[in-house]
């Protein structure tokens, strides 16, 4: 006979065969059918149990508000994936080219379909740039920023969204909740929890104040860049244009009770806007979220190391700066003091 077991007993007997432990087990099996088909459960746990929970942003704004310097500050403090709109469609669109190129390589023979696939949507996607004064359709653009925010490194550690979404629709469609609840009486959530920011920070100023910091930069910074005053203004305008109604991005978030932080950035007297990020810091709270992997870690002490031998340097030089001139100073004493005699 099989002798019973339960959790208690299940410490585990060697003897035991896995059949047996399966049909004589009392308990309720949490990943029956092995680690591999449950790993998503098992790492969902894991990150629960040790508070490694993914922080997840949003950066908001018009533009010359500063949304890229306050993201980029804020994923370099929390170790954070920073998502900004030219990135992604450049790294979607390159994968995609990748994916099509195997089709003409001896190794591809396998994966003939799913090369064909990337070609086709390569194709619809310039049909698409042609059609639309060379941008992309929303579809493939919210496309690509949900296969980015469903990746493990952004389901992992987090990520800061740079300006993205731009506008209501935008937000519902990326964020919107299309799968059915598990559990049939639960009630179902109006948004994807894995990929809806917990903060969202809107960065404020009037116009004038954004005309005079655009104004004030330098033609080298400006030349070849959207910040040209035509362009800037074009933008901006464009930008006023699709937050004056009462179906804004930052409603979107209002209606579900993600409240959008309000920071006005002309209140802002340091050069790189970090009292604006030190506000957004204090909001979100400590980072709770995988620290550094061993790769990063190795490169911020090459980075430390080079920081400390530069510094030991100028500190020689200066020090040399110092001697050369106190010995010229009791060079010239001695001199004087000898004409004098």
């Amino acid at each position: 006979l099989i002798p019973e077991i339960t959790q208690q007993s299940s410490g585990i007997n060697a003897e035991y065969g896995g059949t047996w432990i399966k049909e004589g087990a009392k308990f309720e099996w949490v990943s029956e059918t092995g680690l591999l088909e449950n790993i998503g459960a098992v790492v969902d746990e894991y990150k629960r149990t040790r508070g490694l929970l993914p922080i997840r942003l949003c950066v908001l704004g018009p533009p010359a508000s500063g949304k890229s310097l306050v993201a980029s500050q804020l994923c370099q403090h929390y170790k954070l994936h920073h998502l900004k709109i030219a990135d992604i469609i450049h790294q979607a669109i390159d994968k995609l080219e990748k994916q099509a190129a195997r089709a003409e390589s001896e190794e591809g023979e396998e994966d003939d379909e799913g090369a064909q696939q990337a070609q086709e949507t390569l194709d619809l996607l310039n049909e698409s740039k042609q059609e639309n004064n060379d941008r992309y359709e929303d579809q493939y653009i919210i496309q690509f920023f949900m296969e980015k925010l469903m990746s493990m490194p952004c389901q992992n550690q987090g990520f800061v969204l740079d300006g993205f979404p731009k506008t209501y629709n935008q937000a519902k469609e990326l964020f919107g909740n299309k799968e059915e609840p598990e559990d049939e009486e639960a009630p179902r959530l109006e948004y994807n929890e894995k990929l809806m920011p917990e903060v969202v920070v809107s960065l404020d100023a009037d116009d004038e104040f954004l005309k005079k910091r655009i104004m004030n930069l330098p033609e080298s910074v400006v030349a070849g860049t959207h910040n040209t005053e035509d362009l800037f203004l074009k933008r901006l305008a464009e930008f006023r244009s699709i937050n004056t109604d009462d179906q804004t991005v930052l409603n979107y978030f209002d209606e579900l009770e993600v409240h959008p932080e309000h920071i006005d950035i002309a209140a802002d007297s340091s050069s790189n806007m970090s009292q604006v990020v030190e506000k957004i810091v204090k909001t979100v709270g400590k980072p709770r979220n995988y620290g550094p992997t061993e790769e990063e870690r190795l490169e911020l002490q090459r980075i430390a190391m080079e920081k400390a031998i530069k510094k030991e340097a100028l500190e020689k030089m200066e020090l040399q700066r110092k001697e050369e001139e106190e010995r010229k100073e009791t060079k010239r004493r001695k001199d004087e003091w000898s004409a004098r005699v």
